[in-house]
């Protein structure tokens, strides 16, 4: 979701009565709040505003672009009185927070709209089949959006990134598991191997023949570039470029979406409540209101994603989307590697990640 942008103050004594009065608005705001940490430019300001008007709360919300990122920020405070009631982890991590006891328990009772989820995907969910602590939120996978006015020929393959005629007009995802698993697919192996050989062959494969070519592994700005024209191909989340060029008919004509024949990792993100949160009942309500099938066919409606969760939105969906539920069958659901996550993350961040 797009941060939300404070409307310019102009003028020093609109600046000064702001200043005096803003202490004592927030001061009458007696509504209760829900403190959500989710991934960057996933839910719709839309759908935020609506359950604050239908249940008369106020929701905080913060963004994350790694699990990684979000995983260490929660671990630094576990234990206290958590800052957050909802988190949104992807698969891989959930059985981690389950383990190292950071989730509350679900009450189903309060979530009469589990019924809505697709039993596929709940085949899925081996890490918490029974939804005991997490909720399905999105199936899906990043794969390669490409500029075909830019670009008009090109293989749909990872091998995209070794073109050196494209240098410095890629990038592709800061995100470990997501760019190491492509590089695995590509080689012809598991996402989730833990085999050290392959998993350092992916490494040679990133650092020699992609790495070159891009201008950066980018995880934030990668709309915005490829929508302004700077970048050409970008591994991807669609939905993030969606939202950037989603009022320029053209550009989204001449946008290519596609996984690569070789297969890519896919991920099931969920909804999670965090031991010690604020607002436990509150927290189930936001979970029970985005699966209610009109809320969650306007969140994939807003990203040009396809209903793969909910199975009564899916009538009620309109709008575009980049791939189907069909599309997924050629990727590999990321999953926790054990303690081989230490030699990929000191790969990450030790060899990939230097210098770009």
């Amino acid at each position: 979701m797009k941060k939300r942008n404070p409307k310019r103050a102009f003028g020093f004594v609109f600046v000064f009565l702001t200043a005096l009065l803003l202490p004592a608005l927030f001061s009458c705001d007696s509504r209760e709040r829900l403190y959500i940490y989710n991934w960057t430019s996933y839910t719709p300001d839309s759908i935020i505003e609506k359950f604050e008007k239908e249940f008369n709360v106020r929701v905080i919300y913060d963004e994350f672009t790694t699990n990684e990122e979000m995983f260490t920020k929660l671990k630094a405070t576990q234990g206290k009185r958590s800052g957050y009631d909802v988190v949104f982890p992807s698969k891989d991590f959930v059985p981690i927070m389950i383990m190292e006891g950071m989730l509350e328990r679900l009450n189903h009772s309060q979530l009469e709209n589990l019924r809505n989820i697709d039993p596929h995907v709940l085949v899925l969910m081996d890490y918490d089949p029974t939804m005991q602590y997490s909720v399905p939120y999105f199936y899906g996978a990043a794969g390669v959006a490409v500029n075909t006015a830019r670009v008009p020929n090109f293989e749909r393959s990872w091998s995209i990134f070794a073109r050196a005629d494209l240098r410095n007009r890629m990038t592709m995802l800061d995100d470990m598991r997501e760019t190491m698993g492509a590089a695995l697919h590509f080689l012809g192996y598991s996402a989730n191997t833990i085999n050290p050989a392959h998993i350092r062959e992916a490494e040679a494969l990133i650092n020699s023949s992609w790495k070159p070519n891009l201008v950066r592994f980018d995880s934030e700005t990668f709309g915005m570039g490829y929508a302004n024209g700077e970048f050409w191909v970008v591994h991807c989340f669609p939905e993030n470029i969606y939202e950037e060029i989603v009022d320029q008919p053209e550009k989204l004509r001449e946008m290519v979406f596609f996984f690569p024949r070789e297969g890519a990792p896919s991920y099931i993100d969920n909804m999670v409540i965090l031991k010690n949160a604020r607002n436990v009942d509150l927290a189930h309500k936001f979970i029970n209101f985005i699966h209610r099938p009109d809320i969650y066919a306007e969140f994939v409606d807003a990203f040009g994603l396809p209903a793969t969760v909910n199975v009564p939105a899916r009538e009620l969906k309109t709008g575009y989307s980049f791939y189907s539920a069909e599309d997924l069958l050629n990727t590999e659901l990321v999953r926790d590697v054990g303690e081989s996550r230490i030699l990929y993350e000191e790969i990450w961040d030790n060899s990939i990640r230097v210098g770009k």
